[in-house]
């Protein structure tokens, strides 16, 4: 009997540490961008998994919002399994975001009347686990949820990914305040790439990495995400004192 009681505590032992073991690899998971002089600047050579990431548009303006959301749909895009993706305004165009690569079969919406509800429907689908990524679009993000929402991501390996979206220019200044997230990324629109012929190239972003935890922020511009989600840096003219009579630095 005694034997057989070492055996069964030996077993548990080793369960444990395995089951240890596997949460140090998911959480140490990347998901890459494929495009070096991005992944060079963030630790691991990626967008880690089992954390919270940032995303807004480069001021209040609709179209910079929109490119911020095309963005995580990308980054979506190219995780596996489902997405979650909670929201108070139902707006988003379904054909944007299967040109950014994410199909909408993929993605279950979740609905809410207030942004507290958006943060707990975040929450609670970071910590089902076995989603590719969780999205939820916020202007708020206070540095107690973001907490939450961190420790829910690191629990299950699962990506979120919070979209700022504001409703008036000066909810933006909020995006400036501290949250747990790994990193923070800024998006403004930019000239489409030009063609050799009369059409519209590409589009282009302007992606700033603003915050990245153990990294240093940088600035790249970007051809949008394609059909699989993957941005490439830009091959296209660009100068930014020509972008729609606004500055992509202004802060």
């Amino acid at each position: 009997m005694a034997h057989s009681g070492a055996n069964t505590v030996i077993t548990q032992l080793r369960e444990r540490i395995s089951h240890l073991e596997g949460g140090r690899s998911r959480r140490a998971q990347t998901l890459p961008f494929g495009v070096t002089e991005i992944d060079e600047h963030l630790p691991g050579g990626g967008l880690h998994f089992g954390a919270l990431h940032e995303l807004a548009g480069g001021g209040a303006g609709t179209v910079d919002g929109a490119a911020a959301a095309l963005f995580a749909a990308g980054i979506a895009a190219r995780t596996k399994g489902k997405v979650i993706w909670c929201l108070t305004r139902p707006d988003l165009f379904f054909p944007a975001l299967a040109q950014a690569g994410l199909h909408p079969d993929r993605v279950i919406f979740v609905e809410a009347d207030r942004e507290e509800d958006v943060l707990a429907s975040m929450e609670e689908a970071l910590s089902f686990g076995g989603l590719g990524a969780v999205v939820a679009e916020l202007v708020r993000l206070p540095m107690t949820a973001s907490r939450r929402l961190q420790l829910a991501a690191e629990k299950t390996g699962a990506m979120g990914l919070v979209v700022r979206r504001w409703r008036r220019q000066t909810e933006a200044s909020d995006f400036g305040q501290p949250t747990a997230s790994s990193t923070r990324w800024r998006v403004s629109v930019l000239p489409s790439e030009v063609l050799p012929v009369p059409g519209v190239g590409r589009a282009r972003w302007f992606l700033e990495l603003m915050r990245v935890k153990a990294g240093e922020c940088a600035e790249f511009e970007v051809g949008a995400c394609d059909a699989a989600g993957r941005i490439s840096l830009s091959t296209g003219f660009a100068d930014r004192e020509d972008q729609a009579g606004r500055s992509v630095h202004s802060r």
